[in-house]
């Protein structure tokens, strides 16, 4: 028996048991119990015995279906938060590696740096180390000082090179200060310190160029790094 038949059966059971009381209230002369409500009661009988086993079934499908929708609904929104958890825990991958791979372009970007700053001091060292190339003269202009510095100065540090010589001593190799003692293209002080680079420093351009260098990338790492040094301390 369906759910909808059981219902029809209590309602009609309770329905009969109302009739009957009807009818032994009027057996006994209830005044309460008319011939009107007799009749009503009767009717309802009918009505409840009357209703088609296909609209019972209709009632069914349609209780079966409005279940369905509320599951589906309830399905789709499950699916829509897993959907949207999914894609909250996809945003933090990938913001993640886009952060993993900016540090290490930053890291990569360093290290080549570095490394070219080292290639750069190497090739100053190389260039210094081919001071005794040039050969000795009794003297030498300022033209010819500066093509020795040309030769042996990285390109892309000649200019920083060239603005502190010019400060210090005008491309002047014998230039030498009267109060403090120090002496040469660089002015060192003392001018005896450049003796490590060669024995000639004081005659000899190249070895004060090579002495020059060597401190400039030993101190402030080239001589661009001196000269910003110099810039802002009117010394080195």
């Amino acid at each position: 028996m369906s759910r909808i038949s059981v219902r029809g059966f209590a309602v009609a059971s309770a329905t009969a048991v109302t009739t009957v009381g009807a009818v032994v209230g009027v057996a006994s002369g209830d005044p309460q119990v008319s011939d009107d409500n007799f009749e009503a009661t009767a009717a309802d009988m009918t009505l409840l015995a009357d209703i088609p086993a296909g609209q019972q079934a209709q009632v069914q499908t349609a209780s079966l279906t409005q279940q369905a929708d509320v599951q589906a609904a309830a399905a789709d929104a499950t699916a829509k938060k897993s959907a949207e958890e999914a894609a909250r825990i996809q945003a933090a991958k990938d913001a993640k590696a886009k952060k993993e791979a900016a540090d290490d372009a930053a890291e990569r970007e360093r290290k080549a740096k570095e490394a070219e700053e080292r290639a750069s001091r190497d090739e100053v060292r190389s260039a210094s180390a081919s001071a005794s190339s040039f050969p000795a003269q009794a003297s030498y202009t300022v033209a010819e000082v500066k093509a020795i510095a040309r030769q042996m100065v990285p390109a892309d540090q000649f200019q920083c090179f060239s603005n502190i010589v010019n400060h210090e001593s005008t491309w002047n190799y014998r230039a030498q200060n009267a109060s403090s003692g120090a002496y040469g293209l660089v002015q060192a002080l003392p001018g005896s310190k450049m003796s490590s680079a060669g024995a000639d420093w004081q005659t000899n351009p190249a070895t004060q160029i090579k002495w020059g260098l060597n401190y400039m990338d030993g101190r402030y790492g080239s001589p661009c790094g001196a000269w910003s040094f110099w810039q802002a301390n009117n010394w080195y």
